[in-house]
């Protein structure tokens, strides 16, 4: 492999039989550019490119600039729809039923907007939803008269059967669409997906998932979700260049679905009007395949199956060091975990933003947030992550905890 790495790498995605040989933790950490001052323990959050991925990316940074027009109107169209194919690969799909975003966040808003809703109508979504999907949900059904009706999911204490029940139970003949999370954010729980879309369709309720964190952290097959939407970052857990995301589409969904931003290919299909709504810079859409390359060459689902073992190593740590309780574990637990700070008085936003600056002045990125009447720490497990760095949170940790 080139660029600057140490560790040796099977050339293929290996099985449980041999994904003991690949090197992780320190052994692949100059494959990315982090700060070894640091303690980094929040891919969630922005994700880390490798340098290899980079590199990728500044050969079509370097290709387009050539020629920009001509990149524009003859190379771009067949890359993108090529580095679809690749994702499409990765995530049991056709490359046509795939388009690519800057976010998450812009595809939910490209479904949620292209809603007809009438007044009255309800927007189902989970009370662990993320922050600005739920604005987004806010704006629409607001300036149609709509209501947003959340499904409680109970926390901690979650389990799968609970969270489905929950769904049921937020479900109504008024119910226009249930945007369903695949990762949640701040409590970081792998919900049970398949489970909730199918009870959602059995009410003919049509689901939009937001799955900002499942590429690259859980196998992805959109044949077995079944959702009508899915909308994914490539940037987290695939480890692509910021600013890659995508959304697929059932077929049947396709016609009545628009971007965000309107432009030349209106009404001309899905494709069309996704893949070019102005002139933007494409390179971190054509560079996915060189991240799917990556996470494939440090052992594809194993490496996920490593990382949610680490996670759940880490979790416990810091929670014994802390002497307090962890979140999720077991099937509902992924490559994050959360640890509650043993705390007392208020544990609103504002202390856990404070709390967070704290950890960052020690040069320790952890996100810190709050629910359930508590703060928790999230922390995450990539392929550049051993058991010191979470030796050194915990230190961190208890001593902030310590100065409250």
């Amino acid at each position: 492999m080139g660029g600057t790495g140490t560790a040796t790498f099977a050339p293929h995605s290996p099985g449980e039989d041999d994904i003991a040989d690949l090197a992780y933790g320190a052994a692949v950490r100059d494959e990315w550019l982090l700060d070894p001052d640091w303690v980094t323990v929040n891919h969630g959050s922005f994700g880390a490119t490798p340098i290899v991925v980079l590199a990728a990316q500044e050969r079509w940074r370097r290709e387009m600039e050539r020629q920009p027009s001509y990149f524009m109107r003859r190379v771009l169209p067949d890359a993108l729809r090529g580095a679809a194919d690749a994702l499409a690969g990765f995530i049991g799909a056709e490359g046509k039923d795939i388009a690519f975003l800057e976010n998450a966040t812009v595809g939910c808003n490209a479904v949620l907007r292209s809603l007809r809703l009438g007044r009255g109508d309800e927007v189902v979504v989970l009370s662990h939803v993320y922050g600005a999907v739920r604005n987004t949900v806010r704006y629409v059904t607001e300036l149609a008269g709509a209501v947003m009706v959340e499904a409680v999911v109970p926390f901690p204490g979650t389990t799968e059967a609970g969270v489905v029940e929950a769904v049921r139970r937020a479900l109504s003949d008024r119910t226009v669409i249930a945007v369903l999370d695949h990762i949640t954010s701040a409590s970081a729980l792998v919900l049970p997906l398949q489970a909730m879309v199918a009870a959602c369709h059995e009410r003919g309720v049509p689901v939009l998932v937001d799955g900002a964190h499942g590429p690259g952290q859980v196998p992805l097959d959109m044949r077995v979700i079944q959702a009508d939407w899915y909308v994914g970052n490539c940037h987290k857990w695939l480890m692509s260049p910021k600013g890659a995301a995508f959304i697929w589409a059932d077929p049947a969904r396709q016609a009545a679905l628009h971007p965000v931003t309107i432009s030349h290919g209106y009404g001309q299909g899905f494709l069309a009007e996704f893949d070019w709504t102005g002139t933007r810079d494409p390179s971190a859409f054509l560079a996915v395949p060189d991240a799917i390359a990556f996470h494939a060459r440090l052992g594809g689902e194993g490496l996920m199956a490593r990382n949610k073992a680490v996670a759940a190593e880490a979790t416990a740590l810091v929670a014994r060091r802390l002497n307090t309780e962890p979140g999720a574990t077991g099937a509902l637990a992924g490559s994050m975990g959360l640890v509650r700070l043993p705390l007392a008085g208020e544990a609103g936003a504002e202390r856990a933003l404070a709390l967070r600056g704290r950890m960052l002045d020690r040069k320790c990125d952890v996100p810190l947030h709050a629910q359930a009447g508590s703060i928790w720490l999230r922390l995450s497990a990539q392929a550049y992550n051993e058991m010191a760095d979470y030796e050194r949170l915990a230190e961190i940790a208890a001593e902030v905890v310590r100065e409250e």
